[in-house]
């Protein structure tokens, strides 16, 4: 139990001065001292100030990618269905990367790509898990494999955004122009 509490203390701290410094200019110290917990007691729950970032990223995501899913509208057909839901993860992934992270970081240090890379293959398995588990669309033998080519597509398209953008307006008009321009046919593939 009071493991529980030490862990949400320190995610809590670590959430609150993430969205108002950004993580790379945040501190281990710093979120100990939010925390009111030792910094060694911060190494003693997680590994670094990495993976508390990547546990709350996971956590925020999970809980929005429940939500999305179960308040997708059911009365659309398969294609703006599936397309709705790849557009709502998709921003998803910018606020992620923009509130979270901080598109400087991103574009600036070496551990960005691996960091993005692992949290992309998580937020794949988890959407995938999500899509499949969901009863409004019609899955026959070669979805699955379909679905996976659209999540695996899309997310790679929408992280590479990161690296490719110079500013935040890059990346906003990389985002429409995938969804206008990209997405459609990502769609169709996947529900032939």
């Amino acid at each position: 139990m009071e493991t529980d509490k030490t862990t949400e203390s320190i995610k809590q701290a670590a959430r609150e001065l993430y969205r108002k410094f950004g993580y790379h200019k945040t501190s281990v110290n710093e979120i100990a001292r939010k925390a009111k917990v030792a910094k060694a007691t911060i190494y003693k729950y997680f590994d670094s100030k990495e993976a508390i970032l990547q546990v709350l990223l996971m956590d925020y995501i999970r809980l929005s990618v429940d939500d999305l899913i179960q308040n997708s509208a059911i009365d659309m057909d398969e294609e703006k269905h599936l397309t709705n839901l790849i557009m709502k993860t998709s921003r998803l992934s910018y606020t992620v990367c923009n509130e979270f992270i901080g598109w400087d970081f991103i574009r600036e240090s070496a551990n960005a790509q691996d960091f993005l890379k692992k949290l992309s293959n998580e937020l794949e398995e988890l959407l995938y898990h999500s899509f499949t588990g969901v009863s409004e669309l019609h899955i026959n033998d070669t979805f699955p494999a379909r679905l996976r080519f659209l999540i695996k597509s899309s997310k790679s398209i929408v992280f590479s955004f990161a690296f490719t953008s110079v500013s935040d307006a890059d990346v906003r008009k990389n985002f429409v122009s995938f969804q206008k321009e990209i997405l459609p046919y990502l769609v169709k593939a996947a529900l032939k």
